[in-house]
């Protein structure tokens, strides 16, 4: 899955780059919509991210282009990996500006942990 967003002044430091709560605030925003329709009618929290480690700076009017893939499902967690890609000012759109895997675990209504279902 791809989705895009738009740096926005709003969304900067006082040093005119991208703030990287905004950026982890997108990546968990992303992985949850596809983890919600990976698996409809199931719930997910977030439970984790790898070390988070900003290797470029992201400037203001920088279009991000997000792709979300699954690389794990298990009992009762699924992880995906989130690549940021500049889609705007970068000669190679294929430049990974940060990238990270993110983990959900399914819970029941209660928010007690609870098992994946497969798919029919």
């Amino acid at each position: 899955m791809e989705h895009y967003k738009i740096v926005l002044p709003a969304d900067l430091n006082d040093y005119g780059s991208l703030f990287g709560g905004t950026l982890l605030k997108w990546v968990d925003e992303i992985a949850y919509i596809r983890v919600s329709l990976d698996f409809p009618g199931q719930h997910f929290v977030t439970i984790g991210l790898d070390n988070v480690e900003f290797k470029h700076p992201i400037r203001e009017g920088q279009i991000l282009r997000f792709r979300c893939c699954q690389t794990r499902v298990g009992k009762t967690s699924v992880t995906y990996n989130v690549q940021v890609f500049g889609a705007r000012y970068e000669a190679n759109s294929e430049v990974v500006l940060f990238e990270n895997n993110i983990t959900f675990v399914c819970v029941d209504r209660n928010g007690k942990k609870d098992t994946i279902k497969a798919l029919s």
